[in-house]
């Protein structure tokens, strides 16, 4: 499992993702090219997704054993139909996403003072969002060069740079499984951006907009998990 960090770790740091000047910077440019055209971005990211999604599933989900068992008994029509569903919710995932996370930071930055509308934060959340496509794409990488064959649960169970990882979630209660992917290296870098890009706009103290981000979204996201566990069955 560890293996798995040093691997991610390294690419991560090729692709300058760790960096945090150029990391910041890269922040201020995204955030003023999605002011001019919020509805341009969120198709490319419902599109990247899509595509994403649709490599998964192709080279490394429908691969495995038991799916191609499933396609010899000629099973496979519920699955293709799960399948669809999940891509055409795509957008409707995203846009359910944003809305409720732009408004309780947009509530947040009231109750400390900053002057940011609705619409911008939205924006600064669309963008954020694009952090996630990058686990998305090493897990791709992961299964198709390092693991190469994988069963259907250690797909599903795993989750780049996250807590899973350190662990044999063979031996871990299904109930953990999602806490335990859930927190990952990737969710505190758009904890960063998400500061970053309500600080950028509103021209005011970074400690400012970190509390606006822990109070309008990190404190609900722990929140969510704790529930999660306590509900599971």
């Amino acid at each position: 499992m560890c293996d798995s960090f040093a691997f991610y770790s390294n690419l991560l740091q090729k692709l300058c993702i760790l960096k945090p000047l150029t990391f910041y910077k890269e922040i201020i440019v995204f955030t003023q090219l999605l002011e001019s055209n919020k509805k341009l971005y969120f198709i490319f990211l419902c599109l990247a997704t899509f595509l994403l999604l649709m490599a998964k599933k192709s080279f490394i989900e429908y691969e495995t054993a038991a799916f191609m068992v499933l396609e010899q008994k000629g099973e496979m029509g519920v699955m293709h139909a799960v399948s669809a569903l999940q891509f055409v919710s795509i957008p409707f995932v995203y846009l359910y996403k944003f809305t409720l996370i732009a408004f309780l930071l947009w509530i947040g930055s009231f109750m400390f003072g900053y002057k940011i509308t609705y619409s911008s934060i939205f924006g600064l959340v669309i963008i954020s969002e694009t952090i996630f496509l990058l686990p998305e794409f090493l897990k791709l990488l992961w299964f198709m060069f390092v693991e190469t064959d994988p069963n259907i649960h250690d797909i599903r169970s795993f989750y780049p740079l996250s807590l899973i990882n350190l662990f044999d979630y063979t031996q871990i209660q299904p109930r953990y499984h999602y806490p335990l992917k859930a927190l990952n290296v990737f969710e505190v870098i758009y904890w960063f951006m998400l500061a970053q890009a309500i600080h950028y706009h509103a021209e005011k103290r970074k400690n400012i907009a970190w509390a606006i981000v822990f109070s309008g979204y990190v404190f609900f996201f722990l929140g969510w998990l704790g529930f999660y566990i306590t509900v599971y069955k």
